[in-house]
């Protein structure tokens, strides 16, 4: 029944399952590629691709149609897709095969999208692996807007507003682990006992804690202890405003939160946010608050965005950034630690500028995008995860699209760019081996680093780490020992136990 009513919506709102029908001369291909320009020439992106794909198992859109008419429609659409082709727009053909049958390019898509010679021979052995690189790119995990959390907004005694505030980017992590019981395979639900020292009783009462004053412990709860220790209530507080200009590029220290007003539970909030927004924007000042938290108080910077509104709809929406500012200790000066001694940090000549800034044309990546690039431990963490899911004999290959692009650095021009920087800065008689030689004197820091890397191996090897995967007893160990495996292996080594135990289960691929 189902099937049945999923086949009436898709003829319904999206086609016909049957192409292209004989007697008429609606010509459903041709509408989709017009339709298909159409939205592709709305897009601003001028560096973006753009294209389409033809998903089809009719290798002849219009075998049911005799005559001038069939002519006339074969003309139309190859025309349609011509002109597609010529504004940028490339078209891909996905074929579909039916059961038995081969689908025969030759008859109608080879003219459509341009393949003749031995483009056309290798087109359908090229499919499969096609088809497969977008199955892969489709599996990416999608975040919803949600509201990390309500803050109040203080502008003037007695007047405060409600706003909502939003991450705009987060670094994406593996999930947490969930332990489970190994007979019934449901998640298990730690909880923790106190149990008293001198009579074996367990504590009911909550733990309290003391401080010693005068020969006396006071005793303080966990709720005073934690009032005791808030420095803010955690709203925000409005302190002034100051010109976009004396805002520099290296005050934002970490990614921005978005800010936006809401009426739930104080009404008037979107008025008055609508308010302060225009103000900002019509006198280009940004507004400096006190944004309180129990842990790390600080200033922060609220910009006002104006909304961006093209055909397509709202690109940008109104509202403000809060950009976190750093502490003045924050920002050294690099001039008192590369000085000589007469107190003037070194300068860069006009011919090294030069040759920096013709290496750096070399190497530059055009229109880079961090897009571009999947982070290798996530996608080596699901890979893993997939295998396990679909009970998989291998685990499937993952590219490491950060590593260095090893080819494109030995190419003689960038070869030749590199070498004439080099001797712009070091002179011609300068021997990078020996000054390495040396420069062997390390740091205190780095013997320290070497020394802790060291220990590390050696307390690693005392350990039979596949047999604890396992059998389930990476658990048992201590955080110290988990570190142990991590450091031998140059693997972060923050977080909690459970991200610690996954990172090294990921790393062992089980």
């Amino acid at each position: 029944m189902n099937r049945v009513e999923d086949e009436e919506r898709f003829m319904k709102e999206i086609g016909s399952q049957n192409g292209i029908i004989s007697g008429t001369r609606e010509n459903s291909l041709y509408n989709a590629l017009w339709v298909a320009q159409a939205l592709l020439r709305k897009g601003s992106a001028k560096t973006a691709d753009k294209r389409m794909l033809l998903f089809t198992n009719e290798d002849d859109p219009f075998g049911n149609i005799k005559g001038a008419t069939k002519i006339d429609m074969t003309r139309t659409t190859l025309q349609r897709a011509k002109d597609a082709q010529d504004l940028g727009i490339s078209i891909e053909l996905l074929p579909l095969s039916q059961p038995d049958e081969e689908f025969n390019v030759s008859l109608f898509f080879a003219d459509l999208i341009g393949l003749e010679g031995d483009d056309l021979a290798q087109f359908l052995p090229s499919v499969g692996e096609k088809l497969e690189d977008m199955k892969d790119q489709l599996r990416k995990r999608m975040f919803t807007k949600r509201i990390v959390r309500k803050i109040a907004f203080s502008i003037a005694n007695g007047l405060s507003i409600e706003l909502n505030t939003y991450a705009l980017i987060r670094p994406t992590i593996p999930g947490a682990i969930t332990w489970l019981d190994s007979v019934s395979n449901r998640p298990l639900k730690a909880e923790r006992s106190f149990i008293c020292s001198d009579t074996g009783a367990l504590v009911q009462e909550p733990l309290k804690r003391y401080q010693p004053y005068k020969n006396e412990n006071i005793k303080i709860s966990v709720e005073e202890l934690s009032e005791i220790k808030r420095i803010s209530t955690g709203h925000l507080r409005l302190l002034g405003f100051k010109p976009l200009s004396c805002l520099k590029d290296y005050h934002n220290l970490r990614p921005s939160t978005f800010i936006f007003p809401s009426d739930e539970e104080v009404f008037g909030s979107t008025c008055i946010f609508i308010t302060l927004h225009r103000s900002m924007l019509r006198l280009e000042r940004f507004a400096v608050a006190f944004y309180g938290s129990s842990s790390h108080p600080q200033l922060v910077a609220l910009i006002a965005q104006k909304e961006i509104i093209s055909h397509g709809g709202q690109v940008e929406p109104p509202g403000m950034h809060m950009i976190y500012l750093p502490y003045s200790e924050d920002i050294r000066h690099v001039e008192e630690l590369y000085s000589d001694s007469n107190g003037a940090a070194p300068k860069a000549t006009d011919d090294q500028i030069e040759k920096a800034t013709a290496l750096m044309k070399r190497i530059d990546l055009k229109d880079f995008s961090v897009c571009q690039f999947s982070n290798p431990a996530l996608q080596r963490h699901y890979a893993v995860l997939q295998a396990l899911a679909l009970e998989e004999p291998d685990i499937p290959e993952t590219i490491d699209e950060t590593l260095p692009d090893e080819e494109g650095m030995a190419r003689p021009g960038v070869v030749s760019a590199v070498e004439e920087f080099k001797l712009s800065v070091y002179g011609d008689n300068y021997d990078e081996e020996k000054e390495l030689a040396g420069n062997g004197k390390a740091s205190e820091a780095s013997k320290k680093r070497k020394a802790i890397a060291d220990n590390a191996v050696k307390e690693s090897a005392n350990y039979d780490w596949d047999d604890l995967a396992d059998n389930g007893k990476l658990k048992d160990l201590t955080v110290v020992e988990l570190k142990y495996y991590l450091t031998a292996h140059s693997l972060p080594v923050t977080g909690k136990k459970e991200a610690l135990i996954s990172r090294i289960l990921t790393h062992m691929g089980k």
